[in-house]
């Protein structure tokens, strides 16, 4: 019995809601990236579902290269979050107002 793409496409839709209300909502920097890789992670998940249902590998192909630039986004992002954090002390997105040192 096969799972209705309508429900990996719901769920991809729930995630990616869940992912942007995060990123709106918290104003923790590491909170903030963890909302966007989960809504990379529903963007995924629904290019591997319409792919499993259209019978294609190109939709694998696109998560490999969305993993591939997550995976640097968080390398790029955690980074800035350590330097930030030496820097100031804190990582609070409404204390850091200003690019001054």
């Amino acid at each position: 019995m096969m799972v209705p793409i309508n429900y990996f496409v719901a769920l991809s839709g729930i995630l990616f809601i869940l992912g942007a209300v995060g990123v709106l909502v918290r104003r923790n920097l590491i909170v903030m990236f963890m909302s966007v890789e989960l809504m990379l992670n529903a963007a995924n998940l629904a290019f591997v579902a319409y792919a499993r249902h259209y019978l294609s590998m190109d939709g694998q192909v696109f998560v490999f290269f969305v993993i591939a630039v997550a995976a640097a986004e968080v390398a790029v992002g955690l980074s800035m979050v350590i330097a930030i954090f030496r820097t100031r002390q804190n990582i609070n997105v409404d204390d850091l107002n200003s690019l001054k040192g």
